[in-house]
């Protein structure tokens, strides 16, 4: 192996792939053959087993459903909100000098925290899961956005003020475009953030969701079904990280070479 040397897609997916048939067959032998109790890790056949009943017996998929719903709806609200924002202030310092002190203060403060709050404005409906989600994505995104609009390359700065492009074309034609791969990675990684927050939402005061699924399962000590709820949110969240990563490629192919 050489440092940074890229991997062609074949060997890329069989490295993927053999890491978790391996961690599989290592939980199997663990399990299987009773060196840990099922009251504390359920074995993968009885979770499969379990997934399946919860999915063609018990509605688990409309649980499913309301999860991917919660995670997009409040994603989407926080992403749309901060992407203007985060732009302006990275193009502009006088408006990065005004937000930057409140949103780095605020992007400490754990969503989770703000739950008892939200219940109390909001009760404990769609709109409080929502808010939780938009708290955890919101803050984050602007100043990750700011930074890496902020970092635009001077010199493609200056040549196009030398070729006589406005303030207002600097912005949308060099620093929005070259920021462009950077900023759809930072949706991708926080996204995976927000489902963190989902999950802690349905925790407290919800009928529905994954999350609502696991606090069942743990009065009634069902590992295998809290395994199941943990793998089938992993299951999309990667599904949403190679989505990301495909939109990326056929969007910015430019920002891939070298990789």
């Amino acid at each position: 192996m050489t440092p940074l040397k890229p991997v062609d897609p074949g060997t890329r997916i069989a490295l993927g792939v053999s890491f978790f048939v391996l961690f599989t067959a290592v939980w199997a032998a663990f399990t299987l053959s009773g060196y840990v109790s099922k009251t504390f890790l359920a074995d993968p056949i009885t979770m499969v087993k379990s997934g399946w009943t919860l999915l063609t017996e018990m509605g688990f998929a409309k649980d499913i459903g309301m999860t991917v719903w919660r995670v997009v709806g409040g994603f989407a609200i926080a992403a749309a909100l901060a992407l203007p924002l985060g732009v302006l202030m990275g193009a502009y310092k006088p408006i990065e000098a005004f937000f930057e002190p409140f949103v780095s203060f605020a992007r400490y403060l754990p969503a989770s925290a703000f739950i008892p709050l939200l219940i109390l404005w909001a009760g404990i409906g769609e709109a409080q899961k929502l808010s939780v989600i938009f708290i955890g994505s919101f803050f984050q995104l602007v100043l990750m956005i700011a930074v890496t609009v902020g970092n635009t390359r001077r010199d493609l700065v200056e040549a196009a003020y030398t070729l006589g492009c406005s303030d207002s074309g600097i912005v949308k034609r060099v620093m929005i475009r070259g920021a462009a791969p950077e900023i759809c990675e930072i949706l991708r990684m926080v996204l995976g953030w927000a489902w963190t927050y989902v999950i802690v939402a349905e925790l407290i005061g919800a009928s529905s969701g994954i999350g609502h699924m696991i606090t069942d399962s743990q009065a009634l000590l069902a590992t295998d079904q809290i395994i199941f709820g943990i793998i089938v949110i992993g299951l999309i969240g990667l599904a949403s990280d190679l989505f990301f990563k495909w939109v990326n490629r056929r969007m910015f192919p430019w920002a891939q070479l070298g990789r």
